[in-house]
């Protein structure tokens, strides 16, 4: 493999040799590239491994998907693929590209390109190039502006991805004011890249992301969810969200963030929501112990308390109270997930979890009977092995022996849920009878009355766990001549 222009890595953080191979050598073992090169070679047209296929190879974490550029217009791309292609998809045609299926491996070839915002519009103008050196220029980030020919083995790298790649640094490829200018989702981009690769913000691009955060505003809020998501699920969340929130980019899709750090002083007692906050996301992520990412689960532990500054109270021996602000806090948060165009059912599971996530507390102090923990369990529903997740995240207490009781109360809260569970169906707690069976009983048509008996049995269900069909005609019978009477 040569290198158009080499870069010079020094020191420990200098990439290996066997890094520097990892692209040959991926595209060795990957036949399908190597196909896919010959097939435009013939064409005369020239094909490139590119970006973030590059990076996450010399990362050791390439998944399934490949990304190519070319100087090939995506008419010749469709002619190239035909009859090679498991699928084919144009869905990115107007963008300049083309996807592709072959042997289990998902290609998106993109025709080299030159696109930038007209500082108006929210959505890109995309104008194609006629090499791969101006479309490297225009690319996010240095780490993210390498390319390997194929069928080649040509590396290039203008712009010294490899020494970022090596120092574990974002750089853009021109000036950040330049390359945000452009695309200012890229400002989001950085924090999610830091947050999925921890890789450190060169100072520079933070300054700017400070100075132009207001750009932001330019993006459509499906894009911004998007990055958001994404950093969101990413290895290390919480260094992506404390540079949001330091360079003013929250401020711009989610200002309940920044909202978090509530004054301090002397005399108002409380811990620090913000920092609390962010250990709780923290936590979150190491207590979901290898199951993949979560965003439901990490989205209501970064959301939980926000709806603190609006209830903050201070008494007047300094104590500070937040009542309800799980209430107010779970509004909040339907609110902005709206505002950022989220799924009906992944808003509806974090604010349930967020207007939960206090229910546990007194728990310890041995006021919960059996039914209320039936009714923990029944309101929580589908929701309850996150929920049991994001209280045990929420105790971030350095006190090792508060700290200490408070899971030995939950450890016992959830043997407890286990115990019941086995002697009654906790999964779908229903009244002892259905509707035809209280019409049938009560002698009325179908209507409000036959809702209200059904609300009736199932609190008594509730209450008193399963009853016989005997019990529940008498307690049934019992609730219509009081009603009646």
């Amino acid at each position: 493999m040569s290198s158009a222009n080499p870069p010079t890595p020094t020191g420990a953080a200098a990439l290996t040799a066997a890094q520097h191979r990892a692209v040959a050598e991926l595209l060795r073992v990957s036949p399908v590239a190597d196909e896919l090169g010959r097939r435009f070679a013939d064409a005369g047209f020239a094909l490139h491994l590119v970006g973030g296929s590059v990076r996450d190879a010399l990362l050791d974490r390439l998944g399934d998907d490949l990304d190519f550029c070319t100087d090939a217009r995506p008419e010749d791309t469709l002619r190239i693929v035909q009859g090679w292609a498991d699928a084919i998809w144009e869905t990115g045609r107007d963008f300049g590209t083309i996807g592709v299926a072959r042997r289990g491996l998902r290609l998106e070839i993109t025709t080299y390109r030159a696109e930038a915002y007209d500082g108006v519009t929210r959505n890109p103008v995309v104008a194609y190039g006629d090499n791969l050196r101006d479309d490297l220029a225009r690319r996010d980030f240095t780490v993210n502006a390498m390319a390997v020919s194929v069928p080649g083995r040509e590396f290039t790298d203008p712009h010294g991805g490899l020494a970022d790649l090596a120092a574990r640094v974002l750089r853009t490829p021109g000036t950040p004011e330049s390359s945000f200018g452009d695309d200012p989702l890229r400002m989001l981009r950085a924090a999610r890249f830091a947050a999925q690769l921890r890789f450190a913000v060169d100072p520079a691009v933070r300054a700017a992301m400070a100075a132009m955060a207001a750009d932001l505003d330019r993006i459509t809020a499906e894009r911004i969810r998007d990055e958001f998501t994404k950093l969101m699920r990413g290895a290390d969340p919480v260094t992506g969200l404390r540079l949001l929130a330091d360079t003013g980019l929250a401020d711009r899709f989610l200002p309940e963030l920044s909202g978090l750090k509530l004054e301090i002083d002397e005399h108002a007692q409380h811990k620090d929501v913000y920092e609390h906050t962010l250990t709780v996301v923290a936590n979150a992520v190491r207590l979901e112990a290898g199951t993949g990412p979560d965003f439901v689960l990490r989205m209501a532990a970064l959301m939980h308390d926000v709806g603190k500054p609006a209830t903050k109270a201070v008494a007047g021996d300094g104590r500070v109270s937040f009542h309800h602000h799980e209430v107010v806090g779970a509004r909040m948060t339907r609110l902005r997930m709206k505002a950022m165009r989220y799924p009906k059912d992944v808003i509806a599971d974090v604010t349930g979890l967020v207007a939960l996530h206090l229910r546990f507390y007194g728990y310890g102090r041995g006021e919960w009977t059996d039914s209320a923990v039936r009714r923990y369990v029944t309101d929580a529903g589908p929701l309850l092995s996150r929920l049991h997740l994001l209280t045990r995240s929420d105790c971030t207490t350095r006190n090792r022996r508060k700290a200490a009781a408070l899971a030995a109360d939950y450890d016992a809260l959830e043997e407890r849920i286990a115990r019941i569970a086995a002697e009654e169906d906790l999964a779908r707690v229903r009244p002892d009878l259905d509707g035809n069976a209280i019409m049938e009983l009560l002698g009325v048509p179908p209507g409000p009355v036959v809702g209200q008996a059904w609300r009736y049995l199932k609190e008594l269900r509730l209450e008193r766990g399963p009853l016989t069909r005997d019990e529940a005609e008498e307690a049934l019978r019992a609730w219509a001549a009081g009603r009646d009477g």
